[in-house]
């Protein structure tokens, strides 16, 4: 109590810091945006946590768990919820045929 109001300033976020640099930071951003397929991973077109976690230590040498993978990601601007991109399979023409063909048939 001896440091009154000078005491109840925020001294920032608590936890360590980031391992990574603000450069390996925007190459990881620039790896992630390639996408999955870029760096072998074929059979689907998602990026799981444990796939970036590889892909960090591979990069840079260093290891992430998988919750910390997650909060650097978050602290990037990824959202696990959104994906970036619709996948590479997707047919708009046979999407459009589906909705006016068998969709109306389903609703009727």
């Amino acid at each position: 109590m001896t440091d009154g109001e000078a005491g109840l300033v925020s001294k920032g976020a608590s936890g360590t810091e980031c391992r990574l640099s603000p450069e390996q930071l925007d190459r990881l951003a620039a790896v992630l945006q390639e996408g999955p397929a870029a760096h072998g991973y074929t059979e689907d077109q998602r990026w799981t946590l444990a796939r970036v976690a590889d892909l960090i230590a591979g990069l840079f040498r260093v290891q992430y768990t998988l919750r910390g993978v997650s909060m650097l990601l978050h602290r990037m601007g990824f959202s696990p919820q959104m994906p970036a991109h619709r996948p590479v399979e997707r047919d708009e023409k046979a999407i459009a045929t589906w909705r006016r063909e068998v969709w109306r048939q389903a609703k009727s």
